[in-house]
């Protein structure tokens, strides 16, 4: 995602804000939420490989205080 411009639209919009493009960790959908103020984050090449599974990516972000469903 690109953070700065995620938080700029965030501060200055009243509709919620869907962080999209460029995660690959699981940390970068952490720091939508908690860096850029994002209302939803969008991923979908992180999973394709497995090599960070949903499941997993979901208990992180609830671990770090993230509401999801699980």
């Amino acid at each position: 995602f690109d953070l700065n411009l995620t938080k700029e639209v965030c501060d200055r919009v009243s509709i919620p804000v869907i962080a999209s493009g460029g995660v690959g960790e699981p940390k970068h959908i952490l720091d939508a939420f908690t860096e850029a103020d994002a209302d939803a984050a969008l991923a979908a090449s992180i999973f394709h490989f497995n090599e960070h599974p949903i499941n997993k990516v979901k208990a992180y972000l609830k671990e770090n205080n993230v509401n999801v469903r699980i």
